[in-house]
């Protein structure tokens, strides 16, 4: 089963969501737009993500 994740730039925080292949979500959160809260919240995940989508903005 494919799993991916989606990020929501924003400024100060951006919204996180993992799913799997069939939409269901696994996990959501807001944390800090900053690469190693990303990082560390995709790892989180445990999951092997096919893909991870982000929001195209001038945040991003």
């Amino acid at each position: 089963m494919d799993h991916h994740a989606g990020i929501d730039v924003s400024l100060e925080l951006s919204s996180v969501c993992g799913v799997d292949s069939t939409g269901q979500v696994i996990r959501e959160a807001k944390i800090a737009s900053k690469p190693e809260a990303l990082t560390a919240f995709l790892s989180v995940l445990g999951l092997p993500l096919a893909r991870v989508e982000l929001e195209a903005g001038p945040n991003s």
